[in-house]
């Protein structure tokens, strides 16, 4: 039972509509135990988001108390010195006892420093977990936008969960390009259509590694491995692709093995690959160990290992699933393969 504090990051381009969203989501009820800290330098701030709401009141230098419960806060220094100031408020019952916490991000926000944050630092690591990467992407211009910036290719290609917003303004044309798209960029990911910022927000919260209700891990959501043939796929393996060309691979472990033979080559990737690496995420199940092992690294950072225990699978499989730029698919499947 892992009783850290669970994260969703929430970005996307620039204009996808994540402030609509955030508004939605901030007068829903089951939204009511939720800190949100939102960036400022987004194209709305703090107080353009409270404009939308009832009633707010403030409790404690740039955090506001909203009337549907929800917390929120401006970014308004070092991520990780927030997060660490939030926690510590929360456990001198200066604010109330949020249960989840929501980062909004810039619209030209790379994921991975963030999600870096999150997993690497011991003090935040040992409060928070990360949940789920949503990212909103406009049903008319994202298809143009992921194509000409990295940053667009980047949120799409790490993310668990994908909206795509204005989809009423949306030809059917533009809808299936930029899922044909997307599919082929990050066929893992889970895909909802909305309307003004319109969610049930059970559909991007409490949807990573962990069940709300049973404390259970459900590595088989979270994992979102990928099932469907990337573009240029060829006997298994990507042909060459572009420069700044983002896939992603899954890699089936077929033997036992320990997690002292695996941990040297998964540093092997991360330092190999760094920037490339976008995500990295595997359920291995280690011959040494009486549980199953969840991995996570982004970039060139491998991150600790998390215990399942009390989860098992009927099939014991190890696989691991790789997302980025350029990355040598046929070099790594060797290297882990030879394990």
């Amino acid at each position: 039972m892992d009783k850290r504090i669970p994260v969703t990051l929430l970005t996307g381009f620039l204009g996808s509509g994540k402030t609509t969203l955030l508004s939605k989501l901030l007068s829903h009820p089951d939204m009511k135990d939720t800190a949100v800290i939102i960036n400022e330098l987004g194209e709305a701030g703090l107080d353009h988001i409270l404009a939308r709401t009832v009633e707010s009141q403030h409790i404690a230098d740039n955090t506001v108390l909203l009337e549907s419960g929800c917390l929120c806060c401006t970014l308004t220094n070092e991520m990780a010195d927030t997060l660490r100031d939030l926690f510590f408020k929360r456990a001198l019952n200066a604010i109330p006892q949020f249960e989840r916490l929501v980062i909004e991000t810039t619209g030209m926000a790379d994921p991975g420093p963030i999600m870096g944050s999150l997993m690497n630092e011991p003090v935040i690591n040992s409060t928070y977990r990360l949940d789920a990467v949503v990212v909103t992407i406009d049903s008319v211009y994202g298809l143009q936008q992921i194509e000409e910036h990295i940053e667009a290719r980047k949120q799409a290609a790490v993310a668990d969960v994908l909206l795509l917003t204005k989809t009423d303004l949306a030809s059917q044309e533009e809808l299936y390009a930029l899922t044909e798209k997307l599919e082929a960029l990050n066929p893992g990911a889970s895909v909802y259509r909305i309307n003004h910022g319109a969610i049930d927000p059970q559909a991007i919260i409490n949807v990573g590694l962990f069940d709300p209700l049973t404390k259970k891990a459900q590595p088989k959501r979270w994992l979102r491995e990928v099932r469907r043939p990337a573009i240029g796929v060829s006997n298994g393996l990507l042909k060459h692709t572009h420069d700044n060309e983002i896939s992603s691979f899954t890699v089936t472990l077929p033997k036992p093995l320990t997690w002292e033979q695996l941990e040297p080559v998964l540093s092997w990737i991360c330092s190999t690959f760094t920037e490339s690496l976008l995500r990295m995420k595997g359920i291995i199940h280690a011959e040494n160990l009486p549980a199953p092992l969840a991995i996570h690294a982004v970039q060139q950072t491998l991150y600790p290992p998390t215990l399942l225990t009390g989860w098992d699978e009927d099939e014991p499989i190890s696989r691991i699933v790789l997302i980025g730029k350029d990355l040598d698919e046929a070099l790594i499947r060797k290297a882990l393969m030879q394990i």
